[in-house]
């Protein structure tokens, strides 16, 4: 089991978007099939068209379920109807966000049965979510929702060597997901900011060097202060003296490797730098920003806290060269190797004693 090619159920995602195309050249030039089994979970005409795209004439069995084994290496599965068959291209269509809602479900409920090993997602649309009467705003409320996960947390992680110097590469995770930053104040919480501490040392933890043996050393996490230079013992806000420093105070007596509050410029530069292998962010853009500029096309989406593994990459549906044959799958490859890293480790760990 432990030396058998993962089994990666791949979205389509918002059909109007570059996942198709994406997904093609994965398969096509990034030849996925080399170290994955994979199953495309879309409609296999759109996938055809997204070959077609990207100019490969690239086999694939049409499967109507994931309980046996395929003739050909890669398979296309369609949880959903032919409604995405009339989808534009670059437009925000209620079909294609009910589509990559049911591909999501589908391949989340797929993994929750061992019928896959991972889920690697293209991205979806929050407003054709909103059009098809989806009330989530993104993967990761979805997944957490179907997962029945009560503490999750979104991850961007970039592998190591890809801009940064730390061994793990390094892992920016969020407490708070997608809402305003009006709200952010008011939806942090000592309990919420344990929790993501907790969860990025974990994943953190499950990582294993490229040689494959686990590193004895443990992770580094900081913590991102809210406001400007940490608040300056509360001249610019109190959450860092009243949340943040007694989450960090609480973990570090569990044993965690975790430091701050320390003003999110500071922080982020010394763990590109290496010091620290993850950072736990108050909001979206405090991490998200940061990870983006260095590595836009190579970091990984990973959802912390569910008991399936979930990447995907960190661009969003870019419509505006949707159907050009302009697309990159780079992201999309990152986001499938660092899914099979991840189901190893689980094997691994499973396989240990000492687990």
């Amino acid at each position: 089991m432990r030396g058998e090619r993962p089994r990666l159920a791949l979205t389509l995602g918002d059909v109007a978007g570059i996942g198709p195309e994406v997904v093609a050249r994965a398969l096509t030039e990034g030849k996925l099939a080399e170290f994955c089994r994979p199953i495309v979970v879309g409609h296999p005409k759109l996938l055809q068209r997204a070959l077609a795209l990207v100019k490969s004439n690239l086999e694939f069995d049409v499967v109507d379920g994931l309980d046996r084994e395929f003739e050909s290496a890669i398979a296309c599965w369609n949880p959903a109807g032919d409604d995405v068959l009339e989808v534009t291209p670059g437009q925000i269509q209620s079909a294609a966000g009910r589509a990559a809602n049911d591909y999501l479900v589908a391949a989340t409920r797929a993994a929750l049965a061992g019928k896959v090993d991972a889920i690697v997602t293209a991205p979806l649309h929050k407003e054709a979510l909103r059009l098809a009467g989806i009330n989530c705003p993104g993967h990761t409320e979805i997944l957490a929702a179907e997962c029945g996960a009560r503490e999750v947390a979104m991850m961007l992680y970039l592998p190591p060597g890809l801009a940064v110097r730390g061994e793990r590469g390094l892992g920016v995770a969020h407490v708070t997901l997608h809402t305003s930053i009006r709200s952010v104040p008011g939806l942090l919480s000592m309990p919420k900011i344990v929790d993501t501490i907790r969860l990025v040392d974990r994943f953190l933890r499950r990582l294993r060097r490229p040689e494959g043996c686990d590193s004895p050393v443990s992770p580094r996490v900081g913590v991102c202060a809210l406001n400007p230079h940490a608040g300056e013992h509360g001249l610019f806000g109190d959450e860092e003296g009243r949340l943040i420093e007694p989450a960090v105070k609480q973990t570090q007596s569990e044993g965690v490797d975790v430091h701050g509050p320390i003003p999110a410029d500071a922080l982020l530069r010394r763990a590109v730098a290496g010091e620290f292998d993850g950072v736990v962010a108050m909001y979206h853009d405090q991490g998200h920003i940061a990870l983006k500029l260095i590595g836009w096309d190579l970091a990984v989406n990973v959802t912390l806290g569910l008991p399936i593994v979930r990447t995907s990459p960190s661009h969003g549906t870019a419509f505006d060269i949707a159907g050009q044959g302009r697309a990159r799958a780079d992201g999309f490859m990152s986001a499938a190797r660092v899914a099979c890293q991840l189901v190893q480790s689980r094997r691994f760990q499973r396989a240990s004693p000492k687990q």
